[in-house]
């Protein structure tokens, strides 16, 4: 009796997992809070190339924001979007959205989308991650990890942490895109 109800249930998260991956055909499929607390629909940035990156503030690669900003400021006269997910997967951001606005805005004067903490790996990933996951078989590797995505919300590309953002090898594929 135990093991027929366990199966009944293992059956439903199943059924429920899949048409929950089912219902998201591109990255604009998405929505997430920002560091402000307000509610990001990726659908107003639809047609446009979006550049996802994990970010944290208490990682090495942290500098890497001022990387971020220069490439914000360099492609902001063009449609692509920069996303920053702020993320604690790794122990190494802050949980309080005031404590990361204070590096990102006081320390690099950050001027792209900034997301509140989210999850980017495991079970407790949020929608975007999991979707990324199940659809393309990526997943950031540590903090500063790149996902590109082209105008149909389709991901083109990924790059490592020690990839900086504003490197010929991201540029180049972003002027291909844009």
């Amino acid at each position: 009796m135990k093991f027929s109800i366990l199966l009944v249930f293992l059956t439903l998260v199943l059924i429920n997992n899949m048409s929950i991956a089912n219902n998201y055909n591109n990255i604009y499929d998405f929505s997430f809070e920002d560091i402000d607390g307000n509610s990001v629909n990726l659908q107003k940035f639809n047609g446009k190339p979006l550049l996802i990156v994990n970010t944290a503030s208490r990682c090495g690669f942290t500098p890497q924001y001022a990387n971020l900003q220069n490439l914000f400021l360099e492609y902001k006269d063009t449609d692509l979007t920069i996303i920053a997910t702020t993320s604690n997967s790794f122990a190494q951001e802050y949980n309080d959205a005031e404590d990361i606005k204070k590096i990102c805005l006081v320390n690099y004067g950050v001027g792209f989308v900034t997301s509140s903490p989210m999850n980017v790996k495991g079970d407790e990933a949020h929608p975007i991650y999991s979707w990324i996951k199940n659809e393309y078989d990526k997943a950031p590797k540590w903090n500063f990890f790149k996902f590109l995505f082209n105008r149909n919300g389709q991901l083109v590309e990924t790059w490592s942490s020690m990839t900086k953002p504003d490197s010929s090898k991201i540029t180049d594929k972003i002027d291909s895109l844009i």
